[in-house]
């Protein structure tokens, strides 16, 4: 009797068990797909630019150094000023050289008396040629006493030539128009012709030079998106170090034409407008390159983006069938908190923002729109 009481609690709880589990599976099988949220892609006008660090270097520069030797005598400019080109910085004794003038003048009047007395003997001699009362040699010694003078007449006017520049060097004038730095000698320095010392230093920084580093591959990506619109000037804002913005606008000039073979980078060169002297050389500063823009661009959700083993950025859509689907993609620049993409997906795909811990590929999905922040980060 027991034992059949026992075997009935048994069949008992077994049908119970086996009524139980068929709901659960019934209800395991009717799950709905997971929700995910998406942003439809679409195209958009996107400006290119590009952001490089640089250093700022003078327009142009002069080294002064004397071209005689000499006792400084006077400096004739305040360190720091601005100086025109041609402005008298420096002079250097100038007795020596005055007197070196004098004496090449002499010399050439000296030789001039001869020129003159030689050219009245030569012409002499040729109006007796014809009578015989001279003979031919005479009058061939007195042409070539003749040539001579005229020769020396010559050398004298050169070493006059030489004399006065020389002079003339004794007054050092400023090649090019800017700012002079300190003066490196003082009054009483013995100087000497071409020496390695600078005495001083003038800078033109109206305009300036900014000198940009960028890799030799992003200079080819760049070459290629200004080909179609060569005939433009491709202008660039500068950012200072404290974070600011220069006042005014500069263009890009030119790039190296060879690449730094240890670091791989090309030194590409931009002028600025430097009127109230803001920009000083030496000073580091960032430069933002506008070069045209992209009218059908399309950006992406940071968010959405992942990188698989190999290091590749992806991204997961809902495709016709709604059902997510890996998508490998390339990405350029960034734009606030999206990616630009340069291939891989279309304009109208639905990218999966956020819910892509709750599925794999292929899995199906229920695709809502992302919030209205999310979608507006995706298509600026």
């Amino acid at each position: 009797m027991r034992l059949n009481v026992k075997l009935l609690t048994v069949a008992l709880a077994a049908l119970t068990l086996v009524a139980c589990s068929e709901p659960q599976q019934g209800a395991a099988q009717s799950a709905p797909a997971p929700e995910v949220e998406v942003v439809t892609l679409a195209t958009t006008a996107l400006a290119l630019t590009s952001e490089l660090p640089g250093r700022t270097t003078d327009y142009r520069q002069a080294e002064i150094r004397p071209q005689v030797n000499g006792i400084l005598q006077q400096r004739l400019f305040t360190e720091g000023q601005l100086v025109e080109a041609g402005q008298v910085l420096y002079k250097i004794d100038a007795a020596p050289y005055q007197a070196a003038l004098a004496n090449a003048k002499a010399n050439l009047a000296s030789s001039k008396a001869v020129q003159h007395n030689a050219k009245l003997k030569a012409d002499r001699y040729k109006g007796l040629l014809s009578s015989k009362a001279v003979s031919q040699q005479d009058y061939d010694d007195a042409l070539a006493t003749l040539m001579q003078a005229d020769a020396a007449v010559a050398s004298s006017a050169a070493a006059l030539q030489s004399a006065q520049i020389n002079l003339d060097y004794t007054e050092i004038s400023a090649p090019i128009s800017g700012q002079i730095g300190r003066s490196l000698v003082t009054e009483g320095a013995l100087l000497t012709a071409n020496q390695s010392q600078v005495m001083a230093t003038i800078r033109q920084l109206d305009p300036i030079y900014v000198d940009l580093t960028q890799s030799s591959s992003e200079l080819l990506k760049l070459k290629k998106q200004l080909r179609g619109d060569s005939s433009e000037a491709v202008s660039v804002d500068l950012l200072l170090d404290d974070g600011s913005e220069y006042a005014h606008q500069g263009s890009l000039q030119f790039s190296e034409v060879n690449v730094d073979p240890g670091t791989g980078m090309v030194t590409l060169r931009a002028v600025f407008p430097n009127k109230t002297g803001d920009l000083l050389p030496g000073m580091f500063v960032r430069a933002r390159l506008h070069h045209g823009s992209d009218d059908n661009a399309l950006l992406v959700p940071q968010a959405a983006v992942s990188r698989t083993p190999k290091g590749q950025a992806s991204v997961m859509i809902v495709n016709s069938d709604n059902k997510a689907e890996a998508r490998l993609i390339e990405i350029g620049r960034t734009v606030d908190q999206s990616w630009q993409v340069l291939s891989g997906l279309n304009a109208g795909d639905k990218v999966i923002v956020a819910g892509l811990q709750k599925i794999r590929p292929g899995a199906a999905v229920n695709a809502v729109n992302a919030k209205a922040a999310d979608s507006q980060t995706a298509t600026e």
